[in-house]
């Protein structure tokens, strides 16, 4: 009858070889998630930039047209009149038309009305 070796012991033997083999496997694993998700991130920032651009760009030529046209009416709930349209304008075509940007300008011509 051969010996008979405890389960324990072989998982003495066996775990240290397990963590050489495995933690370098394991770390590969972790790194190239973490390099595939930064990149889809990455991916995911250009096309958000890419579709604002693309935002600005038809708003400016929106109110290019109308400029031109000469054309006074206005979409329902504009509250621009008709001195403050060129200046929307530069703020489109600056890209200067974050809320921060119109917030800040409307709270100058609040004040001198």
């Amino acid at each position: 009858m051969p010996p008979v070796v405890p389960p324990f012991l072989i998982g003495l033997v066996v775990a240290p070889l397990a963590k050489r083999l495995l933690e370098p496997l394991v770390r590969g694993v972790v790194t190239t998630s973490v390099g595939v998700v930064m990149e889809a991130k990455r991916a995911a920032h250009e096309a958000g930039e890419n579709i604002h651009d693309l935002a600005v760009e038809v708003a400016a030529d929106v109110v290019a047209a109308r400029t031109a046209s000469g054309d006074g009416r206005r979409p329902a709930g504009d509250a621009l009149s008709n001195g403050e349209e060129g200046e929307a304008a530069v703020r489109v075509e600056g890209e200067a038309g974050t809320a921060k940007a119109c917030a800040t300008a409307g709270a100058g011509r609040a004040q001198t009305t």
